[in-house]
């Protein structure tokens, strides 16, 4: 049996892992260069964060404790206003419970050497598919000398949002896609270390909501920060000049200019990226071809699950074929049946958390909502948990997240309503 697997990012790299396991012979084609001995491509590396469903996934092969050395835990958000006080916002309502703050490249290039070092996993780089046969398993990529042709028993799309699997699938009829791309876009600054040290907490997520717009910063362990802006389409066309940009940074980010010396560099090099959500129907064909992680169902990166979702999908798919003998017919339409409802929930509250991040982080109401929200939390342990929690540190399904919390909206709704209608008897009696 010979798989082969179009992309060696995150997922696909993972992905060659746990099929090495199941003693399969794994060909990993990467249209980049190795990225463990090439340059890294300026302003695209978007820090990951990542938790308990990412965790979950490499500890089942042993991989944990090397991929994350180097992770940096961020026990809550540090929120910057325009004027005033910095405010720190705990994830859980223990406080003790962190998502972790790790770089891409360096997680793609420790799952690359877990996968080559595996057995039965080879990688060929600067392979670009051009042409793909979904049901014979054909493929033929461009590569530095021209075109070769090469053929698999089951060929596996793991090559992102932009997937070039998904796009000849689509070319063949088989596949039908629907993106939503959000009316923003991303661009990457940086904050070195000042004195050897941190510039900013490096405990937290740290947040600029300034209402439609926003900026993030996670911590990397040389002890800079990478920075994210989160822009309308479009804003970033605005400034266009050294002044123009201190200037505009000087009054909506001030905190940031002193601590940011290449700030004017960054942002006028940095290119700016797009942001969307790819749904896909169906995720194979032929029970041969299918397509996993953001080649199937990309998602806006606002809760921090886009990692982690695709390696929960790599764990659901090696359960499938264990539950299915190990056949690819029947495990690829048993993966997308279990998982499509959950990546779609996932998507849906990735949108609904940068409207969170966004707009209301910043909030005395939601300061408010969120403390009434930990103290349930701690009232009612395991009975009364929060979105974040669940979503973050625990492998819950997400729609079964979605619709358990929806439940405890509703309890909690009654009981309050419950509440009003004893404090106004009371009020009567007195009367």
């Amino acid at each position: 049996m010979k798989v082969a697997i179009v992309g060696a990012g995150l997922t696909g790299s993972l992905l060659a892992c746990y099929l090495a396991k199941r003693g399969l012979t794994v060909t990993l084609y990467e249209r980049r260069p190795d990225p463990r001995v090439a340059t890294a491509e300026r302003g695209r590396s978007i820090n990951l964060a990542i938790s308990e469903r990412g965790l979950d996934a490499l500890r089942r092969i042993g991989l944990d404790a090397t991929v994350m050395a180097d992770a940096l835990p961020m026990k809550g958000r540090m929120i910057h206003p325009v004027a005033g006080a910095l405010d720190f916002q705990q994830y859980s309502a223990s406080g003790d419970r962190a998502i972790n703050s790790i770089s891409r490249g360096a997680l793609n290039n420790a799952l690359l050497t877990a996968a080559t070092a595996a057995g039965g996993v080879t990688v060929e780089f600067e392979h670009r598919l051009c042409e793909l046969d979904s049901a014979a398993g054909r493929m033929v990529f461009q590569t530095p000398s021209g075109k070769v042709s090469v053929a698999a028993d089951v060929v596996l799309g793991a090559d992102g949002a932009g997937s070039a699997v998904r796009e000849q699938l689509l070319t063949e009829g088989i596949v039908a896609e629907d993106v939503d791309f959000l009316d923003y876009g991303y661009k990457e600054l940086s904050i070195p270390a000042v004195d050897g040290e941190f510039a900013l907490d490096p405990g937290a997520l740290h947040i600029w909501p300034r209402g439609t717009s926003m900026m993030i910063a996670l911590p990397n362990p040389d002890r800079s920060f990478t920075c994210t802006l989160f822009w309308p389409a479009g804003s970033f066309d605005a400034l266009t000049t050294a002044e123009a940009i201190i200037g505009y940074f000087g009054e909506h980010y001030p905190d940031v200019l002193p601590l940011a010396p290449d700030l004017v560099d960054d942002y006028l090099h940095n290119p700016v990226g797009v942001l969307g959500t790819v749904h896909t129907l169906p995720w194979q064909a032929h029970g041969r071809t299918g397509l996993i992680g953001d080649a199937a169902h990309a998602i806006v990166p606002f809760y921090g699950q886009g990692a982690n979702c695709a390696f929960e999908d790599v764990v659901e798919l090696d359960r499938c074929l264990d539950d299915t003998g190990g056949s690819w017919a029947r495990a690829l339409p048993l993966f997308e049946a279990r998982r499509r409802e959950n990546t779609e929930a996932i998507a849906d509250m990735a949108l609904n958390n940068f409207i969170e991040m966004r707009d209301k982080v910043a909030s005395p109401v939601f300061r408010l909502t969120k403390q009434v929200e930990h103290t349930l939390e701690r009232l009612l342990p395991g009975r009364y948990v929060s979105r974040y929690e669940l979503v973050s540190f625990s492998t819950t399904p997400y729609a079964e997240v979605q619709r358990r919390v929806h439940r405890q909206h509703q309890y909690v709704g009654l009981a309050a309503a419950g509440l009003v209608l004893v404090v106004l008897r009371l009020l009567r009696r007195r009367r």
